[in-house]
């Protein structure tokens, strides 16, 4: 059956997993999984899964301003799986890294986080300071909401628990520094918050934070925890350790099991004595995604969760989620700046300094993205470059996904054409381009193949094209 035929066929066979039909009242909801079959990618609601996305930049909970649910309709209408919220220990304020309309920086007034506030003025961003020994109530029934609304639209969360605090502006505002807290803890530098030793007194309040937050979304299937966002900025292993164990020990008491995330690097790292609590491993801006290759062997999802400083055009970010995904990564996270407080269904025009892109037209190229690898049985298949023995020419290259004699899954990029030369065992086999631009699927070719190496012809393409191959 030709891609564009497996369409409708997708929609209905994966309404549970990709477009947010939502299971019956009282159904059992087993957490998003590692898939047994092949752990390299998802298990959700009964259905492997590659989680495909472009998403708000974090402050979807902590921002009062902003509309969750128009997001989650927009995310579901574009055909997208996937958000990432922070949990609220970290903002920033208007102007940080050259963000406009930045929603992880409340106005004045509307930011909220775990901790309630008390009766004491003073808080950096207006309003009160907090209490770090009182739980704000109305924060997790948004958060719950928030989780509860995103499984109904099919999309998974990864909440991020923790992030550093790259410079001293941004640790002012947060509720753990003294001068936010009426607790008297935190009188410490920014480069200190998650150090080892604790100077500041912080360990208790951020475990209790960790315990509550698990405790309250224990019973949600869309969720995955990451431990913390982008550690390498001065977070310890040793404490990023002890995180996942609070984690894991919280969810043995309360009998349930979500997947966790370390973030590892931005760029490429190869993992060193993974943590056995951690199942994903998440990078940022991995292009070109050498990472998955290192980190295969680990048997675990390797994610690619945030993109950007590669300028506002659709292309780079367009031509990394293809390639991180046909190089065998199970996460992909563009980060959309157009999705602002006030344009939640994504349509912020946003200035030509911001850090990174995205918008509808990007979107509707992720959702290609979606369908196409969901078009294939990817569990049985495995990324290998090999069977394309020739036929690249100038700055041509290509990653492939691969089940041998059945589907191959080619992403071609780099030069205008290309005549392949694959290596297939005999049988009877369709092949088709796709422009992953426009979702355009080009002219069916059926190759009745004798064994051994076939020459395939792209159409002409600028800068890359896709070939889907099955047996049948």
């Amino acid at each position: 059956m030709s891609y564009s035929k497996r369409i409708p066929v997708l929609k209905a066979s994966l309404a549970l997993a990709l477009l947010g039909v939502a299971l019956p009242a009282g159904a059992a909801k087993a957490p998003l999984a590692l898939h047994p079959d092949n752990p390299h990618y998802f298990l959700f609601r009964g259905k492997p899964a590659v989680l495909v996305t472009s998403g708000e930049h974090y402050g979807v909970v902590l921002n009062l301003d902003f509309d969750n649910r128009k997001y989650l309709d927009t995310l579901a209408k574009d055909g997208l799986n996937n958000t990432r919220t922070f949990s609220g220990a970290y903002c920033e304020a208007p102007g940080d890294f050259n963000i406009a309309s930045n929603t992880l920086a409340p106005l004045p007034g509307r930011f909220i986080c775990p901790w309630a506030r008390s009766t004491t003025t003073g808080y950096a961003n207006g309003g009160n300071k907090f209490d770090l020994n009182q739980w704000d109530e109305k924060y997790f029934a948004r958060l719950k909401d928030f989780v509860r609304y995103a499984g109904r639209r099919g999309v998974v969360v990864e909440m991020n628990l923790f992030c550093p605090f790259y410079r001293d502006s941004m640790w002012q505002l947060s509720p753990m520094n003294v001068a936010n807290n009426v607790n008297g803890v935190g009188a410490i530098a920014h480069t200190n918050v998650y150090a080892l030793a604790d100077p500041g007194g912080l360990w208790p309040v951020q475990e209790a934070m960790v315990r509550k937050i698990v405790t309250e979304l224990k019973d949600f299937d869309n969720l995955y925890y990451e431990i913390c966002n982008e550690p390498y900025f001065g977070v310890p292993i040793e404490r990023q350790g002890r995180i996942a164990d609070v984690i894991a020990a919280t969810e043995r008491e309360l009998g349930v099991r979500h997947l966790i995330s370390q973030n590892i690097a931005n760029g490429k790292a190869k993992v060193e004595n993974p943590h056995p609590a951690v199942s994903i491993f998440n990078f940022h801006y991995a292009t070109p995604p050498d990472t998955v290759e290192l980190n295969h062997g680990l048997n675990k999802v390797i994610g690619d969760n945030e993109t950007g400083f590669k300028g506002t055009n659709d292309t780079h970010y367009r031509m990394e989620a293809w390639q991180f995904i046909l190089a065998g990564g199970g996460l992909y996270n563009n980060l959309d700046y157009s999705f602002v407080a006030g344009r939640e269904d994504g349509t912020f025009v946003y200035p030509a300094k911001q850090p990174g892109g995205g918008n509808p037209v990007f979107r509707r190229q992720m959702r290609t993205l979606t369908r196409f690898i969901h078009s294939f049985d990817f569990i049985r298949m495995k990324p290998d470059r090999s069977v394309v023995k020739g036929g690249l020419t100038g700055q041509a290259n290509l990653y492939a996904l691969v089940e041998t004699g059945k589907q191959y899954a080619v992403y071609l990029f780099g030069g205008s054409q290309a005549n392949l030369e694959l290596e297939l065992p005999a049988g009877n086999y369709q092949a088709e381009w796709l422009d992953p631009v426009t979702g355009k699927v080009g002219p069916k070719t059926r190759l009745k193949h004798p064994g051994g190496t076939a020459l395939l012809k792209s159409p002409s393409y600028a800068p890359d094209v896709v070939l889907r191959i099955v047996r049948r």
